[in-house]
């Protein structure tokens, strides 16, 4: 009997965000605008971060571990979208759709986890200030930071061998621009219920746990800044979750949306807008979101810059 199963070609074909030639122009020049700024982004938050005593504390060390999660995660993903959006040869290897998948999904999960630790990290700062140093030690920091990889690395070794032992005899064409789980379960000529079953499972277990984990944390922040009397100092501690806030919704909305919708209900057109927002979009909004709102930062971002600006005038 002929196997059908089309992974025997070696390679798969993704289809990608459009096939109009002007708008593939102006889809590669914004998204290759959009990664630059990712990585300039991102690297220049790690520099600082690393050159500046006064933001060695569990904060930046989260935040500074949240960077060099969006420069892999958006280097998985956006030069095999520039590649394909102007090449004719829109294929990928089997291996190199394996590859891309196991580390989307372990950079989305560990990022995903991450954003709860950093929401904890806020409610011990500012619901148990006085506890802050003990409870958040650098060895308790270090622990909580290999969570996410170590929980992002399970659900991609689960997943991945999952979607790789399904039969694929329905076409080689992925409607996507990058090889993500979903898409591949409508390529299945064998019903793909174990892995629906077990993509909801590890949605339900890290994505809407790590969402709960933040909410419920905020919810504690939140009334323990309300018993605050001075409004402007409820204005200031406030003002160090804003930042935290925004990336979660934008980050937790657009994932949950992708991964615990029912199969059928899925829109392809959308669904591939939803991923530009968590893939290519949020890496890129990070540093920028962080950055903006945290004047400790801008000034340590000032300060390095007149520090070298120095060191080049000094003979």
């Amino acid at each position: 009997m002929m196997n059908s199963n089309q992974t025997l070609q070696g390679w798969f074909t993704l289809l990608g965000l459009s096939i109009v030639p002007h708008l593939q122009v102006i889809g590669f020049l914004v998204f290759l605008l959009m990664y630059i700024i990712t990585l300039a982004g991102n690297s220049l938050l790690l520099i600082t971060v690393r050159m500046s005593s006064v933001l060695h504390t569990p904060m930046y060390f989260f935040l500074s571990n949240l960077a060099f999660i969006d420069i892999c995660f958006s280097s998985t993903i956006v030069p095999v979208l520039l590649t394909n959006t102007l090449s004719t040869d829109k294929s990928i290897s089997v291996g190199g759709c394996i590859f891309q998948m196991f580390f989307s999904l372990e950079l989305g999960v560990a990022e995903c986890i991450l954003l709860a630790v950093m929401a904890y990290d806020r409610f011990v700062a500012i619901c148990r200030p006085l506890h802050y140093s003990s409870i958040m030690n650098m060895r308790f920091c270090i622990t909580l930071a290999l969570v996410p990889w170590i929980g992002g690395l399970i659900n991609s070794c689960i997943q991945v061998s999952l979607t790789w032992r399904l039969p694929f005899c329905k076409t080689h064409h992925i409607n996507n621009f990058f090889c993500e789980v979903p898409p591949f379960l409508r390529l299945s000529c064998k019903d793909p219920w174990l892995n629906e079953v077990a993509m909801y499972v590890a949605a339900g277990i890290l994505v809407l746990c790590s969402f709960l984990l933040t909410l419920i944390s905020y919810i504690y922040i939140i009334s323990n800044i309300l018993r605050i009397r001075s409004s402007q100092a409820r204005y200031v501690v406030f003002s160090t979750c804003t930042s935290h806030l925004t990336v979660v919704t934008l980050y937790y909305g657009t994932l949950m949306s992708i991964y615990l919708q029912p199969r059928s209900s899925h829109s392809l057109e959308i669904d591939k807008t939803i991923s530009i927002l968590y893939t290519v979009v949020t890496p890129m909004l990070n540093p920028i979101i962080y950055s903006i709102r945290n004047k400790d930062v801008k000034k340590c971002i000032v300060a390095n810059i007149i520090k070298q600006k120095n060191k080049q005038l000094t003979p």
